[in-house]
C-alpha cells in the first residue's frame, strides 16, 4: 500500500521496512500493520487534537509532570507552542505507561519505539496469527466471562500496584489474544497517587468491566471489586497477588467532626505562631 505521510519518516530512517495495511481507525489514532525487519508489528499514528473525538481534560492531565519549565509555562498559557507541547505530553504518556506496565508484568502491547508521533509496538494476535479481536466483538460463555473477568481484575491490581490507573477501561480497550486479554489504549492513563480523580476513575474502570462481563455471568453484577481494591490500596495493603473476595463493607460509623475541627484549629494556631515568630525575628 502507499506509505502514509506520517509513516514516511520512519521508513526513511529504517525503523519501518514496509507498511502492509491499515488495521483500524480509532477516536485518537490510526493503526497500521508494518514490517520491521523479520517482525510484523503495528504502528499507532496519533491524530491531532482537532481530529480526535477523545478530548484531553484536566481530570486526566492533572499531576502530569513536564520537566522542561519553558514547556510547562507554555502549556499553561496555551498558544501554538503550548498546544504542541500538550500533544507531545499526551502521546508520550502512553509510551511511558506501556514501558512501566510491561515491567510490572501487566499484559499490554510491548512498546518498541516512539518517533514523530508514531508508536511502534507489538501486534497482538489470535491463535491463527491474525490481529486479535476486541473484547466487545466476542460472545462469551459463562466460563469465559468469569475467566476473563478474573484475569483483568488481576491485571488492574498490578497496574494500581505500579501506580497507574487506565482511566478509560472498557470492553473496547481490551484485545483477546491467543493467550488471553490484553489491555490497550493508555494515553489517558493517570498517576494513582498524584491525581485527585484516580479513585473515581479506577472504580469506573472496574464498573465498566463488571457491567460487560455481567451480561454473560450475572453473578458478577453483585460484586464490588473496585471499592475492595481501592480500600486495600489506600491502606497500603494492596499487593499484585492480593486475594480478593469481590465484597466490600462500608463503614457506617459517623465521622468525628469535632476531632477533625480540633486538629484543623490546632494547625491554624501553629501557623499563626510560626508567622508571628518570623515577623519578630525579622525585626
Amino acid at each position: 500500500m502507499k506509505i502514509p505521510e506520517r509513516l514516511a519518516p520512519l521508513v526513511e530512517d529504517g525503523l519501518v521496512d514496509a507498511v502492509m495495511r491499515q488495521l483500524m481507525s480509532g477516536k485518537e489514532a490510526m493503526v497500521y500493520v508494518v514490517r520491521c525487519g523479520d517482525d510484523v508489528r503495528c504502528a499507532k499514528v496519533y491524530k491531532e487534537a482537532n481530529h480526535r473525538s477523545f478530548r484531553q481534560s484536566a481530570g486526566y492531565t492533572e499531576s502530569r509532570k513536564v520537566k522542561n519549565s519553558r514547556r510547562a509555562r507554555a502549556m499553561e498559557k496555551g498558544g501554538r507552542y503550548g498546544r504542541k507541547a500538550q500533544e507531545d505530553s499526551w502521546q508520550s504518556a502512553e509510551v511511558a505507561a506501556l514501558y512501566r506496565l510491561s515491567a510490572a508484568g501487566v499484559r499490554v502491547p510491548q512498546p518498541y519505539n516512539f518517533a514523530d508521533g508514531v508508536l511502534l509496538m507489538e501486534l497482538v494476535t489470535d491463535a491463527e496469527g491474525n490481529a486479535a479481536p476486541r473484547l466487545s466483538e466476542l460472545v462469551l460463555t459463562i466460563e469465559q466471562a468469569r475467566a476473563y473477568h478474573r484475569i483483568l481484575i488481576t491485571q488492574i491490581v498490578r497496574m494500581l500496584c505500579a501506580g497507574v490507573v487506565h482511566g478509560d477501561l472498557s470492553e473496547y480497550n481490551v484485545l483477546v489474544s491467543n493467550e488471553g486479554p490484553v489491555i490497550i489504549d493508555l494515553p489517558q492513563a493517570i498517576d494513582a497517587a498524584g491525581n485527585n480523580n484516580a479513585c473515581a476513575m479506577f472504580k469506573r474502570d472496574v464498573t465498566n468491566l463488571t457491567a460487560y462481563f455481567g451480561r454473560f455471568a450475572p453473578e458478577l453484577l453483585t460484586t464490588d471489586y473496585g471499592s475492595e481494591i481501592w480500600s486495600l490500596y489506600e491502606n497500603g495493603k494492596l499487593q499484585p497477588e492480593s486475594e480478593l473476595t469481590g465484597r466490600f463493607t462500608r463503614s457506617e460509623k459517623a465521622a468525628d467532626v469535632k476531632s477533625v475541627m480540633r486538629e484543623v484549629d490546632a494547625a491554624y494556631q501553629e501557623e499563626v505562631a510560626r508567622q508571628r515568630y518570623k515577623r519578630e525575628m525579622g525585626q
